[in-house]
């Protein structure tokens, strides 16, 4: 399953979110793959898009960076995937 994760960076807390992630990586539990994102001009808002076999999983990740980030679990699919679901192809 697609998800795309909207991060809200915790008002001061950019600098630290980024140097933990140079000291320690994304920090992902077994069973996410990361697949890519984007960070507005402004570095207040991060979209990743994130593959996880459940929600739950992604909520393990989360703990490690709700001290810095708000977080948005929205599941998505692929253009290609919601032209089938809406033409029948």
């Amino acid at each position: 399953m697609l998800y795309m994760i909207i991060e809200r960076f915790k008002k001061g807390k950019v600098k630290s979110l980024y140097e933990r992630y140079s000291l320690e990586g994304r920090q992902l539990p077994p069973g996410i793959r990361y697949i890519g994102s984007w960070v507005d001009e402004n570095v207040e808002t991060c979209y990743q898009v994130m593959e996880s076999p459940s929600e739950d999983l992604l909520h393990e990740w989360i703990d490690n960076w709700k001290d810095l980030c708000d977080f948005k679990i929205v599941r998505v699919i692929t253009s290609v995937e919601a032209r089938r679901k809406v033409l029948g192809r």
